[in-house]
């Protein structure tokens, strides 16, 4: 199954929601001011904000009345445009060797799982890969790593719970570097902003791989559970603050109806989504695509 296929099924709900009063809409055969309050309420109602939905329309109806169109299919047209450019909008991330990418959010959102797909996605590309079992805090989470990490047939580094997480980014640096690994995978301890221990662990993490591996290329992935929708942005805006933020990872887009949030999301924080986890296999995970994400909802 391709990607387009793949997120063609995970969006499914967030499609039903959509294509079903689109239809509706323009089965009334009407383009006057009304038909473009109704396509507001529908891209609200998927989730995107009232900000991101007021441009689109905008820039929707002033094209259509300058080309005098009332062509419901060009109209359609014109909507996926924008929101091909809406999604497209932050500068796309790519991964450079040495890489170090640091997967940070909070609990509950699938970063162990991801962080395993991420793996193997890597070694599926022929790259070298090294985990580091940064979350120190969580009760057996470097035991839930080391068995993805055993899936994806990579290394992994980890010290004992509670032990110093800052430490474990060093140790697998210095071991990543001897042994010329591509990329090392960094774990993080899920966290909200109300734990400013764990914040200032995570910025102590920070610290130590710009001071350690200052050659490497370091990126910094926020993961984001899609049926959260617009509470996202609080978690986006806090991460981003503490460390700096270079790209979203998605999950279970499966559960929503309101995937239209990470359009809007994306756009506005300006951080782009860089990969989509399309079920719970390990070779589950896909480079994100924005055409085939709006091609997906219709």
């Amino acid at each position: 199954m391709g990607l387009f296929s793949k997120l063609k099924s995970v969006l499914t709900k967030t499609r039903d929601g959509i294509s079903k009063k689109l239809n509706d809409l323009f089965a009334s055969d009407k383009l006057g001011e009304e038909f473009y309050e109704e396509l507001e309420d529908i891209l609200v109602s998927a989730d995107v904000s009232i900000k991101t939905t007021m441009e689109i329309v905008d820039e929707i109806r002033e094209t259509a009345i300058k080309e005098k169109c009332k062509d419901k299919e060009y109209v359609v047209e014109l909507l996926k445009k924008e929101l091909f450019d809406t999604l497209d909008y932050a500068e796309p991330l790519e991964i450079k060797r040495p890489a170090v990418i640091m997967v940070v959010g909070v609990n509950g959102v699938g970063k162990t799982t991801t962080i395993g797909k991420l793996a193997n996605k890597f070694v599926r590309e022929k790259k070298s890969v090294t985990i580091a079992a940064g979350d120190t805090f969580r009760a057996a989470a470097a035991d839930q790593l080391s068995v993805w990490a055993d899936r994806a047939n990579v290394r992994i580094i980890k010290h004992d719970e509670g032990a110093d997480a800052s430490a474990v980014v060093f140790d697998a640096i210095g071991s990543v570097k001897a042994k010329n690994t591509d990329v090392l995978i960094i774990d993080t301890a899920g966290r909200l902003h109300v734990k400013a221990n764990l914040m200032e662990e995570l910025k102590k993490m920070d610290r130590v791989v710009k001071r350690e591996y200052p050659e490497a290329n370091f990126y910094k992935l926020i993961v984001l559970d899609a049926t959260t929708g617009q509470n996202a942005y609080n978690q986006v805006e806090v991460f981003s603050q503490a460390v700096g933020l270079d790209g979203i990872i998605l999950t279970k887009l499966d559960g929503t109806a309101k995937g239209g949030f990470i359009i809007s999301l994306s756009y506005e924080l300006e951080i782009p989504v860089c990969y989509v986890g399309t079920g719970e296999k390990i070779d589950d995970i896909e480079d994100f695509n924005a055409k085939d994400f709006v091609d997906a909802i219709f």
